[in-house]
């Protein structure tokens, strides 16, 4: 997974929703190992969507870049990324 192009985020912190900066992203729960399968969501024309696995509520935000999310260190980095 090293060097992929679609966003990933994670929400080890339990959070009740994240903001990002992207439509179409995965998701993957929490970082390993206590993450679900790795999901990709698309919100299409929605500005929010719910994770069916962690129930983790992502809301489009255009002011935010593709990796960064608020609250901030949602944006998830693969060990070999770090």
């Amino acid at each position: 997974m090293s060097g992929h192009t679609t966003p990933h985020f994670h929400n080890d912190a339990g959070h009740q929703s994240i903001a990002i900066g992207v439509k179409t992203f995965m998701c993957v729960g929490a970082n390993p190992p206590f993450d679900h399968p790795h999901i990709f969501l698309d919100m299409g024309e929605e500005s929010e969507t719910v994770c069916p696995y962690c129930s983790t509520l992502f809301r489009y935000d255009a002011l935010l870049p593709a990796d960064e999310t608020i609250p901030v260190g949602c944006a998830y980095k693969n060990q070999s990324e770090v």
